[in-house]
């Protein structure tokens, strides 16, 4: 059974970090689970145990360190685990993007890579300061250190506010046109556009198809209620524009994606509620 806990970030790196994680399951030895990822942020995961990986190509696994740098998903990343696993990490905001990096996320779109390529040594430290941890707390407490450090690195400590509203747009009303976000937020649509391909790494149409699709996905695993799901629903022309957005983003239909397991798909998307944000 895969438990999570999800956790606020202090107040200095709520800008930055959208949310704290811990997942955990306990499975027999031999048992495999492949399932998919989909993710509106980029994210990094510390591996405490478990034999985890990604497909990097079709038919190739990766784990390519124990501490992996995930960027955001326009498409399913497969994702499997043998036996028992357990994992501590965090979700990074758009808005805080270029607190963290120099170049646009649009770069590191679908890729899992270790996260020593982008932060040298800080990886490594963090990652034993989170396998040292003897709580969720000092885990925290451990990542929450390696992000300041990283933050001074890069020296901006700034956060994108038109693109924190974008951000929230996205989630709570993923259904607004494009040219009306960029309205409210003070910016022209092609502004709107680059600054987008910079902090979600896609354009501004493609983060609200996401998003809307992530909102049904949530109701449809009983996130949400079923009135928030008629209104989900209401947001597609009809049941065939549903079933192409279900194809794209988890390559099934939405009758068979009602039937299929994936813990590790639902366990984000539970994390997703409730960073709504």
């Amino acid at each position: 059974m895969l438990l999570s806990r999800t956790y606020h970030p202090s107040e200095d790196l709520a800008p930055f970090v959208r949310r704290f994680y811990v997942f955990e399951a306990e499975l027999p030895a031999d048992m495999v689970i492949e399932d998919f990822l989909l993710s509106e942020t980029a994210f990094v995961r510390c591996l405490l145990k478990g034999d985890w990986a990604g497909e990097i190509a079709p038919g190739e696994w990766s784990q390519p360190s124990r501490t992996i740098f995930f960027g955001a998903n326009r498409s399913p990343l497969p994702v499997r685990v043998k036996g028992s696993f357990a994992v501590a990490g965090f979700a990074i905001r758009p808005s805080g993007w270029r607190a963290f990096f120099n170049e646009p996320h649009s770069r590191y779109l679908d890729t899992l890579m270790p996260l020593a390529d982008l932060w040298g040594d800080l990886a490594a430290s963090m990652q034993a300061g989170v396998e040292n941890a003897g709580n969720d707390e000092s885990k925290i407490a451990a990542m929450s250190d390696a992000i300041r450090a990283r933050l001074a690195q890069i020296g901006s400590w700034h956060s994108d506010a038109q693109m924190a509203k974008f951000e929230r747009f996205s989630r709570i009303d993923s259904a607004i046109r494009v040219e009306d976000a960029a309205r409210e937020i003070g910016l022209s649509v092609r502004q709107l556009a680059r600054r987008c391909q910079h902090a979600f790494g896609l354009t501004p149409k493609a983060v609200l198809r996401r998003s809307r699709f992530l909102d049904m996905a949530t109701a449809m695993r009983g996130f949400s209620s079923p009135s928030d799901e008629d209104l989900a629903e209401l947001r597609y022309f009809d049941q065939s524009h549903v079933t192409r957005e279900f194809k794209r983003f988890t390559r099934m239909t939405p009758g068979k994606f009602r039937e299929a397991v994936t813990p590790l798909q639902t366990a984000g998307l539970k994390l997703r509620e409730e960073s709504r944000f």
